[in-house]
This record gives structure tokens, C-alpha cells and sequence, in this order.
């Protein structure tokens, strides 16, 4: 992979409740706007709707990002949701769909605004250093007020311990190999059938999944082997996992078991409109 030795390693940048660490340590730099008394809604529910109407305006219905607009004209509404999620305390949210919802769109903003800080790009792996340096993974934070959320940290330690497999198919890395950018915010109400959406069109993907029976096997994402244990405990509940999504013979194929896993390569191209 190309580690991406970026000259920015060691320069701050300081957007709302963000900054980039200086030279790989991200304890080194950290600078946080007030929130001015504010917290989350009484309601215990966050108005999404302004990251909301910049997906509907910079992704398109295969899920790919018009990146150079949006850094030209609003990377700053960006910046402003954040800013405002980065107020709330998700312990005060009313339950946990909206958790749920909340991460992931944070998850998704977080990354999309690291990478119109960095754009024009190649990949997000020129900026997720394996070694010493900046790892937009590890590195750069979410501030709320219970405490700093790299990007790692909201996928492993917050949404994959709630317990819903299927953000795997919500949180994306900006990658082509990623499931695909929802061109609408996560809410509390539909979360789930967001979801469940999103792993149709997941496994409806033949670059992400094939299921090839007469080999025995099924071609799947990389997802399916690096998070393999978040959908089932060995290789047929994951196969019963999988069959949530599709419809017809393969639906009583892969319930039925027995077939192996391929995991096919993961593109790390970035999932950027070609205009």
C-alpha cells in the first residue's frame, strides 16, 4: 500500500472540533470550539437534515462523491454539522437507534471531511499510514463531551459493540470497495431499514459478492473476512447472514450451507464522480 507520506504530517489544521496531529502524534495538537451551553435536543434526537442536503447534493445514487464541488462550495456546512453533533452527548440521545444513526453519520462526515482536506486524492490509503505518521484512522477526532472518537474507535469501540452487523454496510471508508455512500442521513426511526437497504444493494454487487455453487464457494468483500465474526460464528451462519439479503434459489442455497468463502481484493480507489 501506498503509505502516503504527505508533507501535511506536520501541520495543524484546526476546523471546529477538529485538528490534524503534528507529525504522527496526535497528542500534540488539539483544539476544540465551544459548545456554548448547547446539548442535545430535549426531544434526545439530533436534526441530521444539514448533512442530510449535502448528501442529497454531492452523492449520486451509486454512491459516489462529487469531492471537488463540495470542497469548493461547502466544505464549510460540512464542518458546521460537525460542530454541532460534536455538542451532543449520545448517552442523552432517547434510545439506541439514534445512537445508532448518529455514529454512522458522524462516521461517514468524519471521513468525507478528511478527505476534502486532502483532495484531490488518489485514495484513502495514502493518508492511513501502517507506520509512523498521520493515520486518518487513528489520528484525526471526533470531539463530543464524553470524550475524543477517532474513527477506529466509533466503528470498533461504539457501533460494532451495539450489536448491528449491518453497519458494515452503513459506514464507508471512501472507498470503491466500500458499500456504497447513502445519497441521505441515517435517522433514528429508519435506521434499521436503512440498513437492510444497504445490504440488498450490498450483496446485489457482483464486484462484492458472487455466489458460485457449482464450485461450492461464495466470492465475497473483504468485510465479510476482516469483521467475519460480527456475522456469524463460523462459515454457515454467515452464509444465513448473507441469505437475509438476497431472494430466489440463492436464498435457499446459501441457507442450505456447505459452501466455502473466496474474499475478493478490495479496491481502495477513491469513490469519486468522474466527470
Amino acid at each position: 500500500m501506498n503509505q502516503g507520506r504527505n508533507s501535511l504530517w506536520c501541520a495543524a489544521i484546526v476546523a471546529f472540533s477538529f485538528a490534524l496531529p503534528a507529525c504522527g502524534r496526535a497528542e500534540d495538537l488539539w483544539a476544540n470550539q465551544p459548545c456554548d451551553g448547547k446539548a442535545a435536543p430535549v426531544d434526545g434526537r439530533f436534526d441530521h437534515s444539514a448533512f442530510d442536503a449535502l448528501l442529497k447534493r454531492y452523492v449520486d445514487a451509486s454512491g459516489m462523491v462529487d469531492y471537488r464541488t463540495w470542497k469548493e462550495k461547502d466544505a464549510a456546512r460540512l464542518d458546521a454539522y460537525l460542530d454541532a453533533a460534536g455538542c451532543v452527548d449520545p448517552s442523552k440521545l432517547a434510545s439506541d437507534d439514534e445512537r445508532l444513526a448518529f455514529f454512522i453519520n458522524v462516521y461517514n462526515a468524519v471521513t468525507i471531511k478528511g478527505i476534502l482536506h486532502f483532495y484531490p486524492t488518489k485514495s484513502i490509503r495514502e493518508h492511513t499510514a501502517d507506520g509512523p505518521g498521520f493515520n486518518l484512522w487513528k489520528n484525526f477526532y471526533f470531539r463530543s463531551p464524553v470524550k475524543n472518537y477517532s474513527l477506529d474507535a466509533i466503528e470498533n469501540e461504539v457501533l460494532r459493540k451495539m450489536g448491528e452487523p449491518r453497519i458494515h454496510f452503513g459506514i464507508v471508508c471512501a472507498s470503491i470497495g466500500c458499500p456504497k455512500l447513502r445519497n441521505e442521513a441515517y435517522v433514528g426511526s429508519r435506521v434499521r431499514d436503512q440498513l437492510q437497504d444497504q445490504g440488498v444493494a450490498f450483496f446485489k454487487d457482483p464486484s462484492k459478492f458472487r455466489l458460485e455453487a457449482g464450485d461450492g464457494r461464495v466470492s465475497t468483500s473483504s468485510i465479510l473476512d476482516w469483521f467475519g465474526s460480527d456475522f456469524g460464528s463460523d462459515e454457515n451462519a454467515r452464509l444465513k447472514f448473507i441469505a437475509r439479503f438476497v431472494e430466489g434459489p440463492a436464498k435457499a442455497t446459501l441457507e442450505k450451507g456447505g459452501l466455502k468463502f473466496k474474499f475478493l481484493d478490495y479496491d481502495w480507489s477513491l469513490n469519486e464522480q468522474r466527470k
